[in-house]
């Protein structure tokens, strides 16, 4: 499954064209590598998330096959590993 989809699916991002423009500035990182849209998700990948000042840190636990998502099951296709608050100083 494409990056802004499953960003979309899972409920990181609330809708797709946020995750598409999080990509095209370099906000998302798959693996430590900036990542665009159309990247594959697959299980085990590491997804960073620097939306604002918070950097999310998660591993993907499961890529969906299709179909509507739930809120609960969409909250079994990641785990949280890191969470920070990054800092308003320059």
């Amino acid at each position: 499954m494409r990056l802004d989809k499953w960003l979309k699916v899972s409920r990181v991002i609330k809708r797709r064209t946020i995750a598409n423009e999080a990509c095209d500035k370099d906000k998302i990182k798959i693996n430590n590598r900036f990542a665009r849209a159309s990247t594959e998700v697959k299980v085990g990948d590491i997804i960073e998330v620097s939306m604002g000042n918070r950097q999310t840190i998660m591993e993907v636990l499961k890529v969906p096959e299709g179909g509507n998502i739930t809120t609960q099951e969409a909250k079994e296709f990641f785990v949280i590993t890191s969470e920070i608050k990054l800092s308003d100083e320059i």
